[in-house]
């Protein structure tokens, strides 16, 4: 399965847990920026395979699942990545 990446550019949960609805929401091309209430999200493209196993690993990363939706969230440093599946 692949994943397209959604990058939220915030480090505060709250932030990213007020837009998530909206994040969903917008028509994004692939890598088109567009901000949403102050706060920058980009369109990041298709993630490489072993992407989402890689980052699991490292310490620093919080993983997140929306198991009904199939999307993984991962928040590392300043961002937040929404890994949504692609059919």
């Amino acid at each position: 399965m692949s994943f397209r990446c959604i990058t939220i550019y915030t480090k505060k949960y709250e932030t990213f847990s007020d837009i998530y609805e909206e994040v969903l929401n917008q028509p994004l091309s692939e890598f088109e920026e567009k901000e949403i209430e102050g706060i920058t999200i980009s369109d990041a493209g298709a993630v490489p395979e072993g992407y989402i196993e890689q980052m699991k690993s490292k310490p620093e990363v919080a993983v997140m699942k929306i198991k009904e939706k199939g999307i993984t969230i991962l928040q590392h440093g300043e961002v937040f990545e929404m890994l949504i599946p692609v059919e």
